[in-house]
């Protein structure tokens, strides 16, 4: 049954079922609605958000970190950040919340079909990558190579380190940085660019996939561009302080088009045609 006005603006009740602890400041919340029937009902694409709402917080957009191919819980990892998101890290298992969507524009994975993937991330950057990388890694006869770069502030800000751990037997190149060492740390300290100074991808087959801080997301553009990666070979998603999440507020504005309905991911390409200031310097 199609959804009236008023439900798209209806937030559904959810249960924390576990909450899963990445590092100091990010954690995952694995939710179910509490409506069983349409629980089993939901579906949703890699790329797209939910609105995520709690009393007297407000409501905010939190991409989905789980996998289309393993319906039964949605992961939103969350970083702590404002009013809403630490109101979050306070919840236990048995709690509830509100969650209206799923929105916005997934990442084409038709489109990928075939192609060698590169996920370069930082931080929480990579939360809606790992709903790529799992979806690949459960229909591993459709894509190509998988090769991931995460870059993190210390060792101890690793977030998704029991992932990154399945995904290497699985057979995903892994390759970690971090800006700063830590006793125990042998592995690269520096940007997350210097992890593509030995990358040979075949750039008729290979797509990237970025998601990170402005700085760390200017970087790689430019190393993206110096390996010859095409504009429309690199997809991103965009962050905005999405309302409505459905195109009628117009608060996440871009230049003509809407984060929440056009985005979250866009390509280089439809970012060039923008004036995004992220793509300064």
């Amino acid at each position: 049954m199609p959804q009236s006005i008023t439900d798209i603006y209806l937030p559904r009740q959810a249960k924390v079922e576990r909450i899963e602890v990445e590092n100091s400041q990010i954690s995952t919340f694995v939710l179910a609605f509490c409506d069983r029937s349409y629980n089993d009902g939901f579906r949703y694409q890699p790329g797209q958000f939910m609105l995520v709402s709690m009393p007297h917080c407000g409501e905010a957009p939190i991409s989905i970190s789980s996998t289309a191919t393993r319906p039964g819980n949605i992961h939103l990892s969350v970083r702590r950040a404002g009013k809403l998101t630490i109101a979050m890290h306070g919840l236990r298992a048995g709690d509830t919340i509100g969650l209206r969507g799923p929105y916005g524009r997934p990442f084409p994975m038709e489109q990928l079909a075939g192609k060698d993937l590169l996920f370069v991330a930082g931080g929480i950057g990579l939360a809606p990558l790992r709903a790529v990388v799992n979806t690949c890694l459960d229909q591993q006869d459709r894509f190509g190579a998988l090769t991931v770069l995460y870059g993190s502030r210390t060792p101890s800000d690793i977030a998704f380190q029991g992932d990154l751990g399945v995904w290497r037997k699985q057979g995903v190149d892994c390759r970690l940085t971090v800006d700063a060492a830590e006793p125990g740390w042998d592995g690269p300290v520096g940007l997350v660019t210097s992890l593509m100074d030995t990358l040979t991808p075949d750039l008729d087959k290979s797509t990237a996939l970025i998601c990170g801080p402005p700085l760390m997301f200017r970087a790689v553009l430019r190393r993206l561009a110096d390996m010859g990666f095409g504009d429309h070979q690199v997809l991103t998603t965009m962050e905005r302080h999405m309302k409505c999440g459905v195109g009628i507020c117009r608060h996440c504005h871009m230049d003509g088009k809407l984060a929440c309905v056009d985005g979250p991911v866009f390509s280089l390409a439809e970012l060039r045609k923008l004036k995004i200031m992220e793509l300064d310097g």
